[in-house]
Order: C-alpha cells, then sequence, then structure tokens
C-alpha cells in the first residue's frame, strides 16, 4: 500500500529526471554529428547571381551552368 502513496510524491521528481536524460541525450547526438560533418560551408553565398547581367532563358535551362 506504501507504493501508491510515494507515487505521486515522487511523479514530478521523476519527471524532471526522465526530461534531463532525454535532454543530455539529445545534446550528445548534436554535438557527435556536427563533429562528424565538421565546419559548416556557406556555399550559398558564393553562388549569389550577378544583377548587371540579365537572366536568360539559355542560362535558366543550361544544364551545364557553372
Amino acid at each position: 500500500m506504501g507504493i501508491h502513496y510515494d507515487y505521486k510524491s515522487t511523479k514530478s521528481a521523476k519527471l524532471m529526471e526522465k526530461q534531463a536524460k532525454r535532454e543530455k541525450k539529445l545534446a550528445e547526438k548534436k554535438a557527435k554529428r556536427l563533429a562528424k560533418e565538421g565546419p559548416k560551408k556557406d556555399e550559398n553565398k558564393d553562388k549569389a547571381l550577378d544583377a548587371s547581367k540579365p537572366i536568360t532563358l539559355d542560362f535558366l535551362t543550361n544544364p551545364n551552368k557553372e
């Protein structure tokens, strides 16, 4: 019978422990993934379109564009 009284009094503590464990696991996964990927490169900024050049149909449909 004592377990029923103990459950409600320790429920919030157990939930907080569970959430802390989950957050720790997610942080470890994120750190591992970032270490595996290495530093990120911003390639999108390098390949921006030049505003002074007009956009032609050949530019849009050329499969060998640089």
